[in-house]
């Protein structure tokens, strides 16, 4: 079984390419902190990131996911490692889950050691779930790399262009 992570500043096409690798026939798991946010809107919570459970609800949601994961080549929309750099971006001190949760990625190999990065495309174009500026997804990505290369992963850039050109770089080295 081959899971393979796609990240991202917010806004950087990572759903997009997503889509299209879903579309060439493989698996891949929906970004977890987005649902999580949408969920809490609906239910009346303005700005769900601000409650103190949201990073471990976010873990949770990750972990429910990559548990139910079958054989074959899986992209993953983001994984615990980014939920540790959006921990850091918000100025947040590492629940004991997310921290349990990056030791078992690391312990079982859940991951590939190849990471995505798909990089930002010049702008950002906010939503209910997406608000944050173009200089914030610029810091935001690079919370995500540092905190990818701190956690032993191999950085794979997906540099900014048409969609095509992006799903093919990631597929063609996964195949």
């Amino acid at each position: 079984m081959a899971r393979y992570v796609l990240t991202g500043a917010p806004g950087s096409g990572k759903t997009a390419v997503l889509r299209r690798l879903e579309t060439a026939g493989f698996a891949v798991v929906e970004e977890a902190a987005t649902d999580v946010i949408a969920l809490q809107q609906a239910l009346g919570v303005e700005e769900p990131w601000e409650a103190p459970a949201f990073i471990e609800r976010i873990v949770e949601l990750q972990r429910r996911r990559q548990l139910s994961t079958r054989d074959g080549i899986t992209f993953f929309d983001r994984s615990p490692v980014c939920t540790l750099a959006l921990s850091r971006f918000l100025g947040v001190d590492p629940p004991t889950e997310l921290l349990a949760e990056l030791g078992r990625m690391r312990v079982e190999r859940v991951y590939e050691p190849a990471v995505f990065l798909v990089r930002n495309q010049g702008f950002v174009r906010p939503t209910a779930a997406r608000r944050i500026t173009f200089e914030e997804s610029l810091a935001f990505e690079r919370v995500h790399e540092q905190a990818y290369r701190e956690a032993g992963f191999t950085i794979v850039d997906v540099p900014a262009g048409p969609l095509e050109a992006r799903a093919a770089l990631v597929q063609d080295a996964v195949t």
